[in-house]
């Protein structure tokens, strides 16, 4: 790496500032799905939007200590987030903090790259500090990659309660406090809730799943829950469901929420998640949101998936030839 590209660039550099938005909205509008038929894919990008810009507000707040403490790791840790849903500001942010090492290690190809990819969305100001980066060698941190945990555990669930319409609240509480009951953390279950019914305890899609937790009736009956209109029994069933499904694919989040959207059989079917549209998008809507790749199960609950050990033997057998 080289290191006395950007010596110019230190301290006198422009930064944009940001009109803070309130704790935990845009989570929440980005989670706030009631699915493709309902939303459309604009209102997806949207949502996306302002998670972004959300994200931007909130690190530039960590990254001065403005009404939270200073905590410039952190404040980069969220610009990296905002970036890679977009955001053109969480680019540049992030890329002056690699090239004047403000909570990161100095890197002037990462800084390169994201002044390059904010340049490329019409930010004047990205464009000229390309020419301290020097060439564009198409470097990216890891974090542009996978979402960071320590992101999602800094949301207090009870903050983004707070910002749901008031009729899906009281539905929201009894998600989260019922969650721990079956072992899943309460923003993997309110991730689920928000995206299969935006909480709404009367919805009915057209393959006939009902009520919060969207549960066909094979899965209702499975899970011994007659009234699925009813708030409570339905979150219970759904919540069973997916305590069986990250027992099955042995804590995988990605596998259970495609279990969850696709059926597990899907899943087992294709060795993965379906290569379905529908499918794909919304496991990463709940990766994107939950921040995690792996989630705590109770091995008791049920056997492993067989296409485990299959896709294990033959992930080895790629890896020794």
């Amino acid at each position: 790496m080289n290191t006395t590209r950007c010596g110019n660039f230190r301290e006198g550099a422009p930064r944009p500032r940001f009109r803070r938005l309130p704790k935990a909205l845009g989570l929440v509008l980005a989670l706030a799905w009631t699915g493709p038929a309902a939303a459309g894919e604009g209102a997806f990008a949207r949502a996306f939007a302002e998670q972004a810009r959300y994200l931007a507000t909130e690190a530039l707040a960590y990254e001065h200590g403005e009404g939270v403490p200073r905590d410039q790791a952190y404040a980069a840790l969220l610009y990296c987030e905002s970036a890679r849903l977009g955001d053109t500001e969480g680019m540049y942010a992030l890329g002056w903090m690699y090239a004047n090492g403000r909570g990161v290690e100095r890197n002037d190809d990462f800084a390169g790259t994201l002044f390059a990819m904010a340049a490329a969305k019409g930010d004047e100001h990205a464009a000229r500090m390309l020419r301290y980066t020097g060439e564009y060698t198409g470097a990216v941190p890891e974090c542009l990659h996978t979402p960071s945990s320590q992101i999602v555990q800094r949301w207090p669930v009870e903050a983004l309660i707070a910002r749901l319409p008031a009729a899906r609240q009281a539905v929201a509480r009894m998600l989260a406090e019922l969650a721990p009951n079956f072992g899943i953390r309460p923003e993997f279950a309110l991730a689920i809730g928000l995206t299969e019914s935006a909480l709404n305890p009367q919805a009915l899609s057209p393959k006939n799943a009902m009520g919060v937790m969207q549960l066909i009736p094979a899965t209702a009956e499975r899970f011994n829950v007659d009234k699925p209109y009813d708030p409570e029994q339905n979150i219970r069933g759904g919540l069973a469901y997916l305590r069986w499904l990250l027992a099955y694919f042995e804590g995988d989040i990605a596998l259970a929420a495609a279990g969850y959207n696709a059926g597990e059989g899907a899943v087992d079917r294709y060795r993965g998640v379906p290569p379905y549209r529908e499918t794909r998008a919304y496991v990463e809507r709940i990766l994107r949101h939950v921040g995690q790749e792996r989630h705590p199960y109770d091995s008791r609950v049920v056997a492993p998936s067989p296409m485990l050990r299959k896709l294990r033997l033959a992930l080895e057998e790629e890896h020794e030839s």
